[in-house]
Formats: structure tokens, sequence, C-alpha cells
């Protein structure tokens, strides 16, 4: 069982590491809320997704994604014209002169936010269904339990801490300069991903 749980918290935390279009996202938030608290949405509303991509790839919807070519070319498709989309607003967007609480975003677009760049990731949902899915295959019973509860923990404390960091980060720099760098990273990683999974096709 320990085999499981260790297995399950190095994976989850290889997957999430990486700076794709959802860490950026809650870091950013992290930066323009006013406070931690006005976070919360797109931090719960980013584990919850992880929460639901795990436990469907470890159901064994990766079966079914990778034996049909069909539903996988859909997926990257749509993901692919998701990522040029939004990089453009993104990279387009200027934090202004207002106050804080005037320019970071409302609870609703946080969450709306928060779950289209995680349910329409593709590269997420390949990187969740096809490597934890396929991993989960090893065990069975306790054992396939642990991995997946070690998977969505680590997405937990990921997204919290991530929030946390843009939170502290956002109080000893310039918030409208670190915003706007921030944006233009954040449109380049999308850009380059919808590069990237427009070569797998």
């Amino acid at each position: 069982m320990l085999t499981a749980i260790i297995h399950g918290l190095v994976l989850a935390f290889g997957l999430i590491l990486p700076l794709g279009v959802q860490n950026v996202f809650v870091f950013n938030q992290g930066i323009t809320q006013p406070n931690f608290i006005r976070a919360l949405p797109v931090i719960i509303t980013a584990s919850l997704c992880d929460t639901l991509l795990i436990t469907l790839a470890i159901l064994g919807v990766s079966i079914i994604v990778f034996g049909n070519p069909i539903i996988k070319l859909s997926i990257l498709l749509i993901g692919i014209g998701f990522l040029i989309y939004m990089g453009y607003l993104t990279w387009k967007s200027k934090p202004n002169h207002q106050a804080s609480e005037e320019k970071a975003l409302s609870p609703k677009k946080q969450m709306a936010f928060a779950a289209s760049v995680s349910l329409l990731n593709p590269h997420a949902i390949m990187d969740t269904i096809g490597v934890i899915g396929t991993s989960s295959l090893s065990y069975s019973g306790t054992e396939k339990r642990l991995f997946a509860l070690s998977c969505i923990f680590v997405s937990w404390i990921w997204f919290f801490g991530l929030a946390f960091i843009g939170r502290m980060t956002g109080k000893f720099f310039d918030s409208r300069r670190f915003i706007n760098i921030v944006n233009k990273i954040s449109a380049i990683i999308m850009w380059c991903t919808a590069i990237y999974l427009a070569t797998t096709l």
C-alpha cells in the first residue's frame, strides 16, 4: 500500500509541476486578488477539475479515449483552438490603474476560466488520462484507491500553495508590471502548447 501512495504522490507531482496554462492562471489570481480568501474560487475549481479528471482516468476512461481515434482527435482540435484564442486574450490584456478589487476577476469568472483551462486543456487531459490512468492499472482494490487519493491530494496542496506564493509575490513587486509579465508568459505557454499539440496530430 505504501508503494501505491508514494507512486501516486511522485507521479502527480511530476505531472503538475511544469508551468502550464492552469498553473499560471492560479498563480496569477493569487497576485491579482486583494487577499488570499478571494482566490479560493480558482483554487477549489482547479482542484475539483483535477479530481474529476483523475477519478475518470482511474475508472477507465483512458481505455475509451485512447481506444477511439475520433474522440482523441476531437479533444486535441478543440483544445488547440481554445489555447490559441485564450493566448490571444491573455496577451492583449493589460492591468489597469484601478484598485485591486476592481481589476481582480469575480468568483464566477475565476471558476469559469479555471474550469476551462483545466477541462479544455488537452495536454492536461492526455497527461492525466494517459499517464495516471495507465499507471493505475498496476493496482486494484484498496491500493488503487490509495493511489487515486494520493494523486488528488497533490493537486489540492499544489493549487493552494501556488496561489499563496502568487499572493506573497504580489506583495513584494510592482503588481501591474508583474501581472503584465505573467500574462505574456502565460500567453506564450498557451501558444507553445497549441503548437506542440498540433505536431502530434
